[in-house]
Parts: C-alpha cells; structure tokens; sequence
C-alpha cells in the first residue's frame, strides 16, 4: 500500500515537472480556443480537439461516481479533489489516490446527489454521449492536424497526457468500488478495465450499492473494545 501511494505521488510530481517544463509552449490563442471549446462555438475547429475536450470533461464525472462513495469514511475531502478534476483532470486526482485509505465499506445513508451518481442510468446517459464524441471526433477529425497541435501547442498535448493517465489510474479504485456493491472480480471487472468505455460501461452495469449502518459498526467497535 505504501509503495502504492508514494508510485501517486512520483506520478504527480513527474506529470506536474514535464507538463510545465518539458511540454510544448503554450499558444497565444490557447485561451480564446478554450473559451470557444466551453461555448460550443466549435467552427474552424479540429473535431478530434473538440471530443478530446468534451471528454475530458466526462470523467471527472466518471471518477466522481466512485470518488464519493469512496471518500465516505476517507481522512480527506474526495468532494474537493473531484470538483478540482473538472479543472486540472489527474493533477486532482493523482494526490486523493495518494492520500486515501483502501475503503470497501460504504457507511451511512446516500443523499439525493449520491443517488444521482448511483444511478445507472446515469452511467448510460454518459456512454451515449461518450459514444457520440468519439463517433463525432474519429469520423471528422483531422489526424494530421491533431498531432501537429499535439506537438507545438501545451493545452492539446497535455490535455492528451491526461486522457491517458486518467485511463490509467481507474482500475486502482475499481476494487474497493465493487467491494462496496457485494461484486465479485467477475468479467466485470475485466471490461471496466478498458481505456474510458470499460468504465462507462461498468457505470451502467454495476449492481447498486450496500448500505451499512454506522451505528451497527458504532456498537461492534464498542462490543469488542469491551
């Protein structure tokens, strides 16, 4: 476990040092390009940049379906790490990895929001809109274009990086995740695995989450103090 959080830590430091010292330069025109991607006023640009955007702003909400239940029992705040990866993607992400405990046990009750994010009806309404992005960006994307920005432009190769690691550090919370839904390491598990659709896909599969109550545990600990 230990080795586990100090390989977060490196990660985050190494991504952070290459991201701001080793990445192409930024653009004159990055911030007019984000304000045109966030407004939907998406002409004369790449389409492969616009879903690689749009994504970026779809797993946040993939990782906050299992980031707050996760964070229920947790020393730190997963709330303000997840809002943060709406912004910064894994730079939020990669330090509540490196913080958090192994937590299998989700205690209390569920709100109306983590309702919401229980649903899975909601892990369907993001793979289809996942579907379409990818659907919009392969199909009238332009390639070369992509990976000429990707190598002169900070915003388009980083954000790309991020895509990357993003997919990368999903499976270290799968476990836990399922454990707290009575799910075994069944295929599963083995779908949730591929790159962005293996999570959207186990969003909308996954069975719906145990309840514990706090007081049962509460009376336990003190039963077996005594």
């Amino acid at each position: 476990m230990m080795l586990n959080k100090i390989a977060f830590w490196l990660l985050w430091v190494c991504f952070g040092l290459y991201a701001f010292l080793l990445a192409p330069p930024s653009q004159p025109d990055t911030l007019e390009l984000i304000q045109k991607l966030s407004t939907g006023e998406w002409e004369n640009i790449n389409p492969l940049i616009v879903s690689l955007f749009n994504i970026m702003g779809i797993w946040p909400l993939i990782y906050a379906c299992l980031l707050l239940f996760d964070g229920r029992g947790q020393k730190v705040p997963a709330w303000l790490f997840s809002t943060l990866s709406f912004g910064v993607g894994a730079f939020a992400i990669l330090p509540y990895l490196g913080w958090r405990q192994p937590n299998p046990i989700f205690y209390g009750k569920k709100n109306l929001f983590l309702n919401i994010l229980d649903s899975r009806f909601l892990g369907i309404a993001l793979t289809l809109g996942t579907i379409f992005l990818l659907i919009y960006g392969l199909k009238n994307g332009d390639w070369v274009d992509f990976i000429r920005q990707w190598q002169s432009s900070r915003f388009i190769h980083v954000m790309s990086l991020d895509f990357c690691v993003l997919c990368l550090l999903f499976p270290t919370i799968l476990e836990d995740d399922m454990s707290r839904r009575g799910m075994k390491k069944n295929l599963w598990y083995w779908v949730a695995l591929v790159p962005l659709l293996g999570p959207l896909i186990y969003l909308s599969v996954r069975s719906p989450l145990l309840l514990t109550d706090i007081s049962i545990i509460s009376g336990q600990q003190k039963a077996t103090a005594n």
